[in-house]
């Protein structure tokens, strides 16, 4: 399930739910009262494994790692 984060306008405070993508939004803060607006979030992700451009694209033309230079 997504998490979905919510901020009030009234207080300023702001909290993750997790719940299913046809439940309801929170429409309520539990601090205050307010009316709570679902905010958007970028996605985090990691990139693992050869060929990305920490790993490859960054490095010049025909130059060789230092690992293997003996």
């Amino acid at each position: 399930m997504p998490i979905y984060e919510y901020e009030c306008p009234k207080c300023g405070k702001r909290v993750e739910i997790i719940h299913a993508m046809s439940d309801d939004s929170k429409q309520k803060c539990e601090s205050c009262g307010g009316k709570l607006e679902k905010l958007i979030s970028p996605a985090a992700f990691h990139l693992k494994g050869g060929g990305w451009f920490k790993d490859l694209y960054s490095k010049p033309a025909g130059s060789k790692d230092s690992k293997g230079d003996k």
